[in-house]
């Protein structure tokens, strides 16, 4: 049996590295004659340069840029060459990341780091920047990252949202090169469906400043262009998503751009069965998660899928409207304090049952 591991990563435990590597370690224990497939995921997020430095090789080139309060940030970004074409990939959680802000001043936190990244990029002579979206610890509408890039404006654009309040003129700047936002969910920038609604309380922003915060953003998208900021991605990563359409980007799905580039579609169509995994399995997997990208191009391939996750929160119904067939919970089966103690453990000894059920030499052991 051949089973292809695609796993994203589990936020705050596993890299889909070390993800894959511990589903693959957990499975051949109840199935050791399976041929396995590893392909780590990443949706835009945190391991995005990784991921895609694993599958396409290229030069990781070492920068340091300003983060989301300030101080000296190391980051990196992967520049490949095909064809004669070079195209550099950014990852923004490298420089503006929630795990750089630890949920605190939110508001006043700052993309500038970003654009830094993007500009170190054009430096390189690239003719294409990928800038990876997700993970972000900021919601300033991308006005650090335009900052960065040149823009300039009658409000500060590097301190933050709060730095917004009132701004009624920005002069966007030209990038010499093709831009791609490679995003991670569909969101608008502002509204009830926006960055600053859906995800500022996870960076931090109490419930009673998110219609100021939101405010804020709003005021950038009637300065620059309130039709971009109701575009598919334009929430994406606080809004960096809209700052980068702003600058003329190409918005395309993470998953599926790193998918195309691990030809997954065509790995799928060669496997039996197709594993993947986050950290927590539920309904906002479908808007652009790693999961239903992965049980997407299963299914296009007529391969089952199944998911391994930290915590499932989707009932079958809602399994099965994303294309999943089974979901596993590693803290339903290890507990909460063995799946953060010893995540790549726990991980294993899930996939070795799962194993049981979906191997038949699995079973048969």
């Amino acid at each position: 049996m051949r089973i292809l591991v695609a796993p994203d990563k589990f936020a705050g435990t596993l890299t889909a590295v070390e993800a894959a590597d511990a589903i693959a370690a957990g499975w051949r224990r109840r199935a050791p004659d399976d041929e396995i497939d590893l392909a780590p995921m990443a949706d835009g997020g945190p391991g995005f340069v990784d991921v895609l430095h694993a599958a396409l090789g290229g030069d990781l080139l070492a920068v340091t840029v300003r983060g989301p309060h300030g101080e000296p940030t190391p980051a990196s970004l992967l520049v490949v060459e095909h064809d004669g074409v070079r195209t550099a990939y950014v990852e923004s959680a490298q420089a503006c990341g929630v795990h750089l802000t630890g949920g605190e001043r939110a508001e006043e936190a700052t993309t500038y780091g970003v654009g830094e990244l993007v500009r170190a990029a054009v430096d390189t002579g690239a003719g294409r920047v990928v800038v990876g979206l997700g993970g972000s610890g900021t919601n300033d509408g991308g006005a650090g990252l335009l900052a960065a890039l040149g823009a300039t404006a009658d409000r500060p654009l590097d301190r933050g949202a709060a730095g917004l309040a009132g701004i009624g003129r920005v002069d966007l700047p030209s990038v010499p090169v093709e831009l791609v936002a490679a995003t991670d969910v569909d969101n608008p920038l502002t509204g009830l469906f926006g960055a600053t609604k859906v995800f500022g309380p996870q960076k931090g922003i109490a419930d009673d400043r998110l219609p100021v915060v939101d405010g804020w953003l709003e005021e950038l998208a009637v300065a620059t262009d309130r039709r971009v900021a109701l575009g598919e991605g334009a929430g994406a990563a606080g809004g960096l998503g809209f700052a980068l359409l702003l600058l003329g980007a190409t918005r395309r799905p993470g998953i599926g751009l790193v998918a195309d580039s691990l030809r997954l579609a065509e790995r799928a169509r060669t496997a039996d069965l197709v594993v993947t995994g986050e950290g927590a399995f539920d309904y906002s997997s479908r808007g652009g998660k790693v999961p239903y990208g992965v049980a997407e191009l299963a299914g296009e391939a007529l391969r089952p899928c199944v998911v391994l996750a930290g915590r499932v929160q989707v009932g079958s119904r809602e399994m099965r409207a994303l294309g999943v067939e089974s979901a596993y919970s590693l803290v339903d089966l290890t507990g909460e304090e063995r799946a953060f103690a010893d995540p790549a453990g726990a991980l294993a000894d899930l996939a070795e049952r799962v194993a049981r059920t979906w191997s038949p030499r699995g079973h048969a052991g």
